[in-house]
């Protein structure tokens, strides 16, 4: 887009202008008839009533294109001013629309065509003068020039103090369009870890007892009862967590979200585990109460630990540790037995342990998950503990 080219007018704001034009033209027109009356030639010549309006006439004609070729129009009309009084009116809007554009030199060469075509106007049509007239002939001009160029300028530094406004609102408006999609797309990845976090180590624990009773053909009437009651408790207990999960997404933003995990519930996440059939223990040296930040991490660690080693090794012996201390840290291990079984495996997202590494990372700790040499796996995370006492020390 040409940002030289002033926005288009409309019927009614061309039509008021072109008309001002004819009107200063006109009162020109008729004082210079009378002064020709009163002069030597006695009354004006038949081009004075027939050319010199058919001239005007032309000249804002072609003040309707004057937006899409400024000087043009303008050096043109101001050129054909000089045979026409009438035109005058034409030749001042023509050289306020190129000042506009607030460019000295195209602006000074419209003024002097403006000014050498009123001293050829005066010969067109001769007059009495006084002396000294010639002086008062050559400021008129400049005078009405000068006032016609701080006009344009005024409308041209207007025009572009809108242009920078209405830029700038579109520009915010981009930015504010950015920001909402950004937070759109972490409000997306974290419901989506949520989700995962919340419903992935409990329909693990389920896909695992269903799997037993597929597999397991010597089992008795009251293990079998245990498997299928364990079943329905882990789905019932998943339908709730995922009706708190999209509770938040319809709720007021007004309104607490539900309480969130914390290091206590960690060993009745670890009972969970154990009721459902998994071989899992749980160490904790753990002295104090961490930050509530710390803490929902290592309870989510644990979880995502349980939930791998309960898709992938549901018969292996687990082993949960947690120990640390207030300015120590806090660390957490879930290592797993090499596991002898080979069943089917759930459909998995592949995103588990890449949320979990970004919780890790928001809370500034650590996360580590490889094979160990046994065949077992291993996933530790060192999470920061600090010592507010030592915090208010310093």
């Amino acid at each position: 887009m040409n940002t030289d080219i002033a926005p288009r007018l409309g019927w009614w704001q061309q039509t008021w202008r072109l008309a001002g034009a004819a009107a200063i033209g006109l009162v020109l027109w008729v004082a210079t008839g009378v002064a020709v009356s009163n002069g030597p030639a006695g009354e004006p010549s038949p081009w004075f009533f027939i050319g010199d309006p058919l001239v005007a006439a032309g000249c804002l004609t072609a003040l309707v294109w004057r937006r899409r070729f400024p000087l043009p129009v303008a050096l043109g009309v101001t050129i054909v001013a000089t045979v026409s009084v009438l035109s005058t009116g034409a030749s001042l809007l023509a050289l306020g629309s190129v000042a506009t554009r607030r460019r000295p030199v195209e602006i000074g060469i419209v003024v002097v065509g403006h000014v050498a075509a009123s001293q050829f106007g005066v010969e067109l049509y001769p007059v009495d003068n006084p002396p000294g007239a010639f002086w008062y002939q050559l400021a008129t001009p400049f005078l009405t020039a000068g006032i016609a160029v701080a006009m344009g300028m005024a409308v041209g530094a207007r025009r572009m103090e809108v242009r920078s406004l209405r830029e700038r609102a579109e520009s915010a408006e981009r930015e504010q369009s950015a920001r909402a999609a950004q937070a759109r797309a972490l409000e997306r990845n974290r419901i989506a870890r949520e989700m995962h976090d919340v419903l992935a180590h409990r329909i693990s624990l389920v896909a695992m007892q269903a799997g037993v009773l597929d597999h397991r053909r010597d089992l008795k009437a009251e293990e079998n009862r245990v498997l299928v009651r364990g079943i329905a408790e882990g789905s019932h207990l998943a339908l709730e967590e995922l009706r708190d999960v999209l509770g938040v997404l319809r709720a007021d933003p007004g309104l607490p979200e539900p309480p969130q995990p914390s290091l206590e519930g960690v060993p009745e996440l670890v009972a969970d585990a154990r009721a459902s059939g998994l071989d899992v223990s749980l160490t904790s040296t753990v002295t104090g109460a961490p930050p509530d930040v710390v803490g929902r991490t290592c309870y989510r660690v644990v979880q995502e630990g349980l939930t791998n080693a309960a898709k992938h090794a549901p018969d292996a012996r687990i082993r949960v540790g947690l120990e640390g201390a207030a300015g120590g840290g806090l660390q957490v291990s879930i290592r797993n037995s090499p596991s002898a079984a080979r069943a089917a495996k759930p459909p998995s997202s592949g995103f588990g342990l890449l949320g979990l590494g970004e919780r890790v990372d928001l809370a500034g700790g650590e996360l580590r998950h490889h094979p160990t040499p046994d065949g077992g796996y291993l996933l530790t995370a060192r999470l920061p503990w600090p010592n507010p006492t030592h915090e208010k020390r310093t």
